[in-house]
């Protein structure tokens, strides 16, 4: 009787087949991304600099323990409710602004907060001081940026709106959109002067 011979497996094309399905699933596949916050990092300061003296009153302190929970100048806060605590400490406009080449700025006559001798002098010197524990959690800390953020994004659009018609957000849009329009320019610079980002992250604390 003639011995039968097992037929070969053509194993050429199924690496053909198992390549195209590595290609499908690299170029199918979404990934995650990273989130985070976007920050210039201040310029080292010369040798010879000599920080200026800031006031206690002009400093919004903001604090976040191990437990996530989160102190607002002394006080237990909820993080729903720091938008609107910012806002009335930049707003405030209680004082003169500072000096810029020379000359004072000047009280806050676009403010429209409480003016209380107690809170910020003006919004170019309103600094908001956010330190938190190591043991923090990365999404507690991006929830408080965000909503200090959304504080500096409310009274931008207020001012934009009420001095060129349009929200901050749309003027910003529209100068990317057209980077040599010299009016667009001097108003966003005007709106972001008028009421300056400034935000300062303090050495983390550490629990242990």
């Amino acid at each position: 009787m003639a011995r039968r011979e097992n037929p070969e497996i053509n194993a050429g094309s199924m690496a053909d087949i198992a390549f195209l399905l590595l290609i499908f699933f690299l170029v199918t596949t979404t990934m995650n991304v990273d989130s985070g916050i976007s920050k210039k990092l201040s310029e080292k300061p010369p040798e010879d600099y000599v920080p200026p003296i800031i006031k206690e009153k002009n400093i919004f302190e903001v604090n976040l323990n191990f437990r996530n929970e989160l102190q607002v100048e002394g006080e237990r806060m909820e993080i729903e409710d720091l938008k609107d605590a910012a806002i009335a400490f930049i707003d405030n406009g209680g004082g003169e602004g500072k000096i810029e080449e020379g000359v004072k700025t000047g009280p806050c006559t676009y403010c429209k907060g409480e003016r209380s001798e107690s809170s910020s002098d003006h919004p170019n010197k309103a600094i908001i001081s956010v330190q938190s524990d190591r043991g923090t959690e990365y999404g507690t800390y991006l929830k408080v940026q965000n909503e200090l953020l959304r504080a500096y994004t409310v009274l931008r659009n207020r001012l934009s709106q009420e001095r060129y018609g349009m929200s901050f957000d749309k003027l910003e849009e529209a100068y990317k959109d057209d980077r040599n329009n010299e009016a667009l320019k001097k108003k966003v610079e005007d709106i972001k002067t008028a009421y300056p980002q400034i935000i300062s992250d303090a050495e983390p604390t550490s629990s242990n």
